[in-house]
């Protein structure tokens, strides 16, 4: 947390979360040669993207490190307190007029010349889109870890990934068997045990993410859940706080509480078990001075283009089907947002644009700007 009458400087933090990471992630590779010898020049190439969005800071300009990418509203499961289905993001039908791979592999190309060093490929389920995750293996200075639920996972999608080593496949799960086929589905634990297996046979690896409620925060931060993965050859962890998308929801999203416990246990384990990366997301916003969405940290773009604050925030005023990367970041949405202090306001748990909703909607009628 910076002092108070010091200048917070976001563009260092985001570079020094970056740094951590990938210092981390070399570190939990160094038993696997070929993924070890990827990341040192993965671990290169994030250097000079922070040097070009340091430039670009210098000269009035905030590019983020990190940006989210849904590549198709289509999933084949239905899980408990969905918010992409609570949206109406995410539907079982083919969508229509959702953006080709060849469109984004611009964006992926402009996010690459921006400094931008992580995509995170999501949906609906992103592996229904092999062409796009194809495409996305030919940008070598980005990481995309792909937010998956593992239903269509196969052996062109191993063969893949050990040719791409900068795909890196995140299953999601939510704990122990119980509690992950409860919210996902019969089945969904010993399909995604399975394929954690063949990955650490194949010597690839993998990562889990776990969506964080009120209800499992104890059992996924256990000793025994996280040497579980581990001994799997799972090597990273990402902590996805839940957002309650509806009023009966509310009470699993995390409060100060339980945020300054995953904060704490996540410190603890990045010391005792330097063998996996520990992720928090969105994590602490007290530290990042202030939520991180609409463009500050990251930002989002739908299977459509449209260019959002947040996916919990499906909110556009601008397609990047006719501008560019750079030109939403600084749709007037996004600016409103950074500069009118929405994201630095407080809330009780959850995500503050969600909470805040009613106001981007106003902001949104205000500008004269369309929902996406």
């Amino acid at each position: 947390m910076p002092k108070t009458n010091e200048p917070f400087d976001l563009q260092e933090y985001l570079t020094k979360g970056v740094e951590d990471i990938v210092r981390d992630a070399v570190r939990a590779t160094l038993k696997n040669p070929r993924e070890s010898a990827f990341m040192l020049k993965f671990a290169a190439a994030s250097k000079a993207a922070s040097r070009r969005r340091r430039e670009l800071e210098d000269n009035g300009e905030h590019v983020p490190s990190f940006l989210i990418a849904s590549i198709t509203s289509k999933c084949n499961l239905h899980c408990a307190g969905c918010y992409s289905r609570c949206n109406h993001a995410t539907v079982d039908a083919e969508p229509v007029c959702q953006l080709t791979s060849e469109e984004w592999l611009r964006i992926f190309g402009e996010a690459d010349e921006l400094g931008v060093s992580f995509i995170l490929l999501a949906g609906g389920e992103p592996m229904l889109r092999r062409d796009i995750i194809e495409a996305a293996g030919r940008k070598q200075n980005v990481l995309f870890p792909i937010f998956t639920n593992g239903t269509f996972m196969d052996a062109k999608y191993f063969e893949l990934f050990d040719k791409c080593r900068n795909l890196l496949p995140v299953m999601s799960i939510e704990g122990g068997k119980s509690i992950t086929d409860e919210r996902r589905g019969a089945g969904i634990y010993d399909r995604l045990i399975a394929n954690m297996e063949e990955l650490n046979r194949r010597g690839l690896i993998f990562g889990a993410s776990v969506t964080v409620t009120t209800e499992n925060i104890r059992e996924v931060t256990s000793e025994s859940f996280l040497k579980a993965l581990s001994d799997r050859g799972c090597r990273v962890v990402i902590f996805v706080e839940f957002v309650p998308v509806t009023e009966e929801s509310k009470e699993l999203a995390p409060g100060d509480e339980e945020r300054v416990y995953l904060t704490a246990e996540i410190e603890r384990l990045r010391k005792e078990a330097p063998e996996m990366v520990y992720v928090s997301f969105p994590g602490d916003e007290k530290s990042s001075g202030g939520c991180v969405a609409a463009g500050r940290g990251f930002f989002h773009i739908n299977s459509h283009g449209g260019a959002e604050p947040c996916p919990f925030s499906p909110y556009s005023d601008v397609n990047v089907r006719n501008a560019s990367l750079r030109e939403a970041l600084h749709s007037p949405l996004f600016t409103a947002l950074r500069d009118g202090g929405v994201l630095l306001d407080d809330h009780e748990g959850g995500c503050v644009l969600y909470e805040k909703r009613d106001l981007v909607e106003s902001i949104m009628k205000g500008k004269e700007i369309a929902h996406e």
